[in-house]
């Protein structure tokens, strides 16, 4: 079937359009899904996204060329996977370096807490800057920028123990800080 045949399906809201979209199409929303994903069943879920955005953009939206509607939807559909994807694993990092800090840091809830975040943010930073260098520049990698343990040592030429061990005093001294300033968790 011709494009505009499948497009006038689509507009005439006739499942058929999917059928028919899948048909000429599915091969090619699949390599560009492909392209970005590794996993067979994120590249069919992409896929089967992309009829639904399809079917969800006509109309309003006419494509002026199918093919290249159809891919640029894919390929934004995948791109976002991926990006929930990798996401996901970095935040699994991520997590343990919240939890590390979750002894010296109250989570905001409330107004008032979101007010005290930015005071405690200007204690932090008192508290860095009367740290020496070296530990200071750990503790921001570490922290700001979530390297993880094994690219501080890297970065530093230090055993892991090490780095774990000045994190682990760094973050005991932001706490007694914090304490003498009147934050309490």
């Amino acid at each position: 079937m011709e494009d505009q045949g499948i497009v006038h399906l689509y507009l005439q809201r006739s499942q058929q359009a999917i059928l028919e979209t899948k048909n000429k199409y599915g091969a090619y929303c699949r390599v560009i899904a492909r392209n970005i994903l590794s996993d067979s069943s994120d590249i069919e879920e992409c896929e089967n996204d992309t009829y639904l955005a399809a079917w969800n953009a006509i109309p309003p939206n006419m494509p002026r060329k199918f093919s290249v509607f159809l891919g640029r939807i894919t390929r934004n559909i995948a791109l976002d996977k991926h990006g929930y994807n990798t996401a996901k694993k970095r935040n699994r990092e991520f997590e343990v370096i919240l939890t590390e800090l979750e002894e010296c840091l109250a989570t905001p809830g409330t107004v008032e807490t979101e007010y005290e975040a930015g005071e405690i943010a200007n204690l932090i930073n008192q508290f860095l800057y009367a740290l020496d260098e070296h530990a200071r520049n750990l503790f921001i990698r570490r922290y700001w920028y979530s390297d993880s343990i094994e690219d501080l040592s890297m970065r530093f030429n230090m055993s892991s123990s090490k780095v774990k061990s000045i994190l682990f005093r760094t973050r005991n001294k932001l706490k007694v800080h914090l304490g003498k300033e009147g934050v309490t968790l």
